[in-house]
């Protein structure tokens, strides 16, 4: 016998061995399976702080039968555009039918690629084909590794236990909110391309997709440094591709703006988050997170990307511009907190009709950035409050910026626009009436965060997934407009995958 029970307590210094009694409890017999399903951490009441399981149990040992897939008998030539999250899941699920691709990889392998945003963490040194923004992983390899998503989808419970097979630390298949740390995550995508490879599949790094061809209205070749023949092309190019948007812009692909978020990363001490989230004993408990929204103004504010226990990391992908992310290891030990505070952008904002007018929004922010901190990667930074009372900054208090190359304080008006920095000004005393020290003055903003989702969108079929008018090209990812964040491009990786599968099994008959 099985059951699924739910609203199980532990307080925060009993063990998780403490689950199967509760659970023999319920089950009136011992038990002999235990699966947790769910573990959050309920914090409303800071004097009654407790962690709430969901658990599968049983009273005979269980082991789910393992997962078939139909075999395609006459696999179809498949490249795919990118080795992030989209990509990877995308050839996961086409090795589990039989379909062994081809992934082109514009950056280096992830080991490599590591010590390459350490060089321009510490010396300023960009590889603008190797970076937090390209290379396998994708983005976000460099980042706290999230896995929540507010998508209901199936396939985002695949995921988290695709990641866990893969090296991620167990509780990311059950927590409430599962990171799996930037440390882990260079592991877990070493494991999935040396699974991939055992079956078949073909990694090509430093290779960008140089060109398409086309015949009778269906793809049939793309050009790296040579010709791959190609019966399907999965565009998994993560969301800071730009020369790639681009080509494919040249050769008709259908593309819209897509509005998006700019503005910069607050820091604060992560002990002050927790005091202010847990009260007294935060210690005792995990590294504390917020997530805040105001309508304060005429434009959304929020926070994004929270990092506990984190650095904010240089981002850049292009020479000339200033550009901020998050990053946290598993263990989220850092001093300072962090998290992105930016606003909504509106189409009218970008000035322009052209589909990639977001791309140059984007980019003059992060040259502003660039040209206002000394023309040397350093970053803008200016106080909290500095910044509340339109007044330059000149020293830090006890929050010092994490930023690894440096920084130069700049007012955050003389890099956005006023429709920007008005609406920040309002949301952060409204932000602070609801998480209190979130506008201390000594906080510290570092510009810019210009990144945060794809400014375009590649028209396709919502039935197959195809590109408007382009057969045999899928669309994928965040980079494409299609997710937002690691859980769901790697979700929207494998519903292609699936399309492709389904094309050809039936083709096959």
């Amino acid at each position: 016998m099985r059951k699924t029970l739910t609203g199980l307590i532990l307080r925060p210094h009993q063990k998780e061995t403490a689950l199967k009694k509760l659970c023999e409890k319920k089950l009136h017999a011992p038990c002999r399976y235990l699966k947790i399903l769910k573990k959050s951490l309920d914090a409303r009441d800071k004097s009654d702080i407790k962690w709430v399981y969901s658990v599968e149990c049983g009273t005979e040992p269980y082991s789910p039968p393992p997962r078939t897939f139909a075999q395609v008998a006459h696999p179809p030539k498949v490249v795919i555009v990118g080795a992030g999250p989209a990509g990877l899941f995308c050839a996961l699920r086409l090795a589990d039918h039989g379909i062994a691709p081809v992934l082109l990889e514009r950056g280096k392998r992830v080991e490599e690629r590591a010590a390459d945003v350490q060089a321009f963490c510490e010396r300023g040194a960009l590889d603008p084909e190797s970076n937090v923004q390209f290379g396998e992983g994708g983005a976000g390899a460099f980042s706290d590794g999230k896995l929540n998503t507010q998508t209901n989808d199936a396939r985002n419970r695949e995921v988290l236990d695709t990641f866990v097979r893969f090296g991620a630390p167990e509780e990311v298949g059950y927590l409430g909110k599962p990171h799996v740390g930037s440390d882990n995550l260079k592991k877990v995508v070493a494991n999935l391309r040396g699974d991939l490879i055992a079956r078949g599949a073909e990694f090509r790094f430093s290779e960008r997709l140089a060109d398409v061809r086309r015949e009778g209205g269906r793809i049939t070749a793309v050009t790296d440094r040579g010709e791959i023949a190609c019966d399907a092309l999965v565009l998994a190019v993560g969301h800071s591709a730009r020369d790639t948007f681009e080509m494919l812009l040249s050769r008709g692909l259908i593309m819209q703006q897509k509005e998006f978020a700019v503005g910069v990363r607050i820091e604060h001490l992560q002990a002050a988050i927790g005091r202010a989230q847990y009260g007294a004993g935060y210690e005792a408990l995990p590294a504390a997170d917020y997530k805040l929204v105001s309508h304060a103004s005429d434009r959304a504010v929020f926070t994004f990307c929270m990092c506990p226990g984190g650095v904010v990391i240089p981002s850049a992908s292009e020479a000339g511009g200033v550009v901020t992310n998050g990053m946290s290891n598993f263990a989220r030990a850092e001093r300072n907190a962090n998290s992105a505070l930016v606003v909504q952008v509106r189409r009218e904002d970008f000035g322009s009709e052209h589909p990639l007018a977001g791309v140059q929004f984007q980019r003059k922010l992060e040259r502003a950035a660039y040209l206002a901190a000394g023309s040397d990667y350093r970053a803008p930074v200016q106080l909290v409050g500095d910044f509340l009372a339109d007044k330059e900054s000149y020293y830090f208090g006890e929050v010092k910026p994490s930023y690894a190359i440096g920084t130069s304080f700049v007012p955050m008006q003389a890099i956005f626009p006023r429709a920007i920095t008005d609406a920040m000004k309002a949301a952060l005393p409204d932000m602070d009436a609801k998480l209190a020290g979130f506008a201390a003055y000594e906080s510290v903003l570092t510009g810019v965060e210009s990144r945060t989702s794809s400014p375009v969108r590649i028209v396709r079929d919502a039935q197959t997934l195809e590109a408007e008018g382009m057969a045999g090209i899928y669309p994928c990812g965040e980079g494409c407009g299609y997710a937002g964040g690691i859980t769901s491009a790697a979700a929207d990786g494998i519903r292609v995958a699936e399309k492709i599968a389904e094309r050809w099994l039936e083709k096959n008959g």
